[in-house]
């Protein structure tokens, strides 16, 4: 990593699905299963891999946009009981640890930005031992959800670091748009929920697809 001097960013933000998890092909098939469960039309897998990273809520109204909203609750459950049936089967990315100890040694803030809920993700960090390795963590039932920058701008306020030494890194547009928002700049993974087209669209520093080369990146310009 770049000495402490050099470097551009103090502290690195994880969008979890899809960025440093990989789950987006569980989620994707649990949300169609609940639709189909409910009685809705199965949005197609590109389609529901677009939503991952909303609050649930969100994601929930665009896969079944003609849903009477009173029957949320229901979708909604249906979904929770797909994914945490296959919740203990979600692997960290191959060197998704080894990244996070490396930027962990060389003392850079890090946070977590999620869309899921504070209880999904303290399962995750537990699961992954990795409760300790964030600075701070923020997710969507606790202020508004992505695409809006207000979790982005929780974790730059408690953490002390201004927006231009502020870094998101995620897989989604979502993401993205996150870090437009709050002024912070941001690099896209291509290895997740969004296809690379749309990511280069929201002009990201950089697109990697493996988290050896965001390692790599990062080495060379966090």
């Amino acid at each position: 990593m770049r000495d402490r001097a050099a470097r551009r960013f103090s502290l690195i933000v994880f969008d979890w699905d899809g960025t440093l998890v990989d789950s987006t092909a569980i989620i994707a098939s649990c949300l169609q299963a609940a639709c189909r469960d409910v009685g809705e039309p199965v949005p197609d897998e590109s389609s529901a891999r677009f939503v991952i990273g909303l609050g649930l809520r969100d994601a929930l109204a665009r896969v079944a946009p003609n849903l009477a909203v009173e029957r949320y609750p229901e979708l909604s459950a249906r979904y929770r009981d797909h994914y945490l049936a296959r919740d203990p089967d979600i692997p960290l990315f191959p060197g998704a640890r080894e990244l996070l100890d490396d930027l962990a040694a060389a003392g850079y803030l890090l946070g977590v930005a999620t869309g899921k809920t504070r209880v999904g993700l303290d399962r995750a960090l537990a699961a992954h031992s990795l409760r300790d390795r964030f600075h701070a963590t923020r997710c969507a039932d606790e202020g508004r959800p992505k695409p809006h920058p207000d979790m982005l701008l929780n974790l730059m306020d408690r953490l002390g670091a201004p927006a231009e030494r502020t870094l998101m890194i995620g897989d989604t547009t979502h993401d993205l748009e996150v870090a437009r928002g709050a002024g912070a700049r941001a690099v896209a993974v291509a290895y997740g929920a969004h296809e690379p087209a749309g990511l280069a669209a929201l002009a990201p520093l950089a697109t990697v697809h493996s988290t050896a080369e965001l390692r790599a990146w990062l080495a060379a310009n966090g």
